[in-house]
């Protein structure tokens, strides 16, 4: 296992062309996304019992596996878990692939990094065309936020085995992510929430980071980190004893080269223009696209077909969809009374609707992977 740190630098290598990998067409009937779909069905649950994730709990990451390679396959869904068989914040090591028919195993159980004290796998978590998945951890020992550390990102092969880790520098509580992909290279977008969160003690900070993470592919090799660069601070984060940590979560690039980040703390939709090219760090957490309203405490974040913002409120269990302009586009209830059961989303291939976790209830819907369809 190699480790590889952060440097800093002044100018992206990976902005040429990038927006031509995540452009999205338009609604042909300017329909919002949303309204599109009307069915919720169970995909696989993570409880002990009725999954197949060694006991772990609290399903955060989403991402779609974008062709068959190794242990992975094309369509199927990654979900990391946060908990452990004990239900402790923090200290959940698995990685679940669950097929579109709702068959899952267990892709990976990811081993502490040696530059961090334990695993706890956060909704930070891509895969690149190239086979490789990278996927965040806040190791939080025995559940506490007080024990929170700052963490790292750590980099498996098609076959869900550990071929390098990015820790140290700018990385400090990785806590979502979503990524540029050109095959050969790549560009991570990182939220980073322990920026002097865990010495507040539950007062709020204005420390919250994203950070772009430039990285060089070659075959036969694990990804190797060639800059990084803070593009954004300032955003409110704090310990919480139920969330464990609340901070700037979601992130979605469009095509216009924006960065939309949810900013959980207050209830807003934020931006970070020219977030490719940026050489320079924007404060006060970004430019404020949208912010109360139908949004409760935003997390999991996507861009959909059309370029609509869509996330997904912890607050409440309802999903949420933005225009760019800031305006609310629609609204739905994915679970009913579901403060705190909401987190990762991701789009289903060809804009078929939303793949996204529901943390709350028991039995076989338990903290499990659902469609809205």
């Amino acid at each position: 296992m190699r480790s590889f740190s952060p440097r800093p630098a002044q100018v992206s290598l990976i902005a040429v062309a990038a927006a031509a990998a995540v452009a999205v067409p338009a609604l042909a009937n300017g329909r919002a996304f949303l309204d599109r779909f009307t069915r919720i069905g169970t995909l696989a649950s993570m409880v002990p019992g009725h999954g197949p994730a060694k006991g772990d709990q609290n399903p955060y990451g989403v991402a779609v596996v974008s062709r068959t390679t190794g242990g992975l396959v094309r369509g199927d869904v990654l979900v990391s878990n946060f908990n452990n068989a004990k239900n402790q914040q923090g200290t959940g090591s698995s990685i679940v692939e669950v097929s579109p028919a709702g068959k899952a195993r267990v892709f990976s159980v990811v081993p502490r990094p040696t530059s961090t004290p334990a695993v706890g796998l956060t909704t930070a978590l891509v895969e690149l065309k190239s086979g490789f998945v990278i996927v965040g951890s806040l190791p939080a020992p025995g559940g506490n936020s007080s024990a929170a550390r700052a963490g790292a990102l750590t980099i498996l092969n098609s076959r869900g085995h550990v071929v390098g880790v990015i820790s140290g520098g700018d990385i400090n509580g990785p806590w979502d992510m979503t990524a540029v992909d050109h095959g050969s290279r790549a560009a991570l977008f990182v939220t980073n929430v322990l920026n002097g969160t865990v010495a507040a003690r539950g007062k709020k900070v204005s420390k919250g980071t994203v950070v772009r993470i430039d990285l060089r592919i070659r075959s036969g090799h694990a990804p190797v980190v060639t800059s990084n660069q803070v593009i954004a601070t300032g955003f409110t984060e704090h310990t919480d004893p139920n969330a464990l940590v609340v901070g700037p979560t979601g992130v979605g690039l469009a095509s216009s080269g924006t960065l939309y980040v949810a900013d959980s703390s207050n209830n807003r939709i934020a931006a970070i223009p020219d977030a490719l090219t940026r050489a320079s760090v924007l404060g006060a957490g970004g430019k404020t696209v949208a912010q109360g309203g139908k949004l409760n405490d935003p997390l999991g974040l996507t861009i959909v077909r059309g370029g609509d913002v869509v996330s997904m409120n912890g607050g409440n269990g309802d999903v949420v969809e933005t225009t760019p302009g800031g305006r609310t586009a629609a609204s739905r209830t994915l679970v009913r009374n579901g403060g705190g059961d909401l987190f990762g989303v991701a789009t289903v291939p060809s804009g078929a609707g939303l793949y996204y976790v529901d943390d709350n209830g028991s039995g076989p819907a338990a903290n499990s992977l659902q469609i809205l369809h």
